[in-house]
Order: C-alpha cells, then sequence, then structure tokens
C-alpha cells in the first residue's frame, strides 16, 4: 500500500486546520505557508474535502476554511480512504474489505492474508484521531 501525495496532503491540511481549531475560518493561503504546499494543489485536495464534507469554506473577506466536526472526530482512516478511494492491500478486495469477483477466490490461499492485513490497517487507522497525531498518542 501507497499512500499518495494527495492523501499525505490532505492528512496534513487536517491536522493543521485542528491545531488551528478555533471555530474560525483559516484561509488557504496561510494553510499553504505553514505546510509549505502549493495553493493551486492545496486547491483540489481542499475541493475533496469540502464536497464530502469534512471540511466547510467560505469564500471573501474572513473566508477560508475549517473542520465541520470537532478534532477527535475525525480519524485518520476515513480521511484517507476519502482521499485514496481504499486502503485495500491488493485489488481483489474493495473498500469494505469484502472480496469482489475474482476467479481465482475460490482457490485463493493468498486471501485469507490479504484480508487479515486489511483489516489489520483499516482497524489501526481507524483508531487514530486528529487528536492523536497533535497529542503524539500514536499507538
Amino acid at each position: 500500500m501507497m499512500i499518495s501525495t494527495r492523501g499525505r496532503y490532505a492528512l496534513r491540511v487536517m491536522i493543521d486546520l485542528a491545531q488551528q481549531h478555533s471555530g474560525s475560518f483559516v484561509p488557504l493561503r496561510d494553510i499553504a505557508q505553514r505546510q509549505c504546499i502549493s495553493e493551486k494543489y492545496l486547491e483540489a485536495v481542499i475541493k475533496s474535502l469540502v464536497s464530502e464534507g469534512l471540511l466547510s469554506g467560505m469564500r471573501g473577506k474572513g473566508g477560508g476554511y475549517k473542520l465541520t466536526k470537532s478534532p477527535e472526530e475525525y480519524t485518520i482512516g476515513s480521511i484517507l480512504r476519502l482521499t485514496e478511494g481504499t486502503l485495500a492491500p491488493v485489488s481483489c478486495l474493495d473498500c469494505s474489505g469484502s472480496e469482489v469477483e475474482c476467479e481465482r477466490s475460490n482457490n485463493c490461499l493468498t486471501l485469507p492474508l490479504w484480508k487479515k492485513l486489511n483489516f489489520v490497517v483499516n482497524d489501526y487507522l481507524d483508531s487514530i484521531t486528529l487528536v492523536d497525531v497533535i497529542e503524539g498518542r500514536i499507538k
């Protein structure tokens, strides 16, 4: 499994906003400067976070972005699944970890291995919140 730049940047944005969690909107420019990420690239990342309801945005003076929930309500797994589509280690598992149609699934000796790995990865990432990362409480 390889997490894309988009997924890593989405986490950085969410962590940055969780650290600024004052209830006010944070300008994109400020996030980009703190995270050393191009504003143009961040626009695309933030667009998906807004469209899925993880962030809310406001245009104009005093505008920017903010979390829609408290930082402890966001798991790393939910953010990565949003940006990556799936965290499954192999293509024969879908996002939920169940099998997709594969002609070899009935005789595949490695399928249980991939299912367990998928469960462990998702379970681990779903056990970590933005607050856990900020406070250094990674298990």
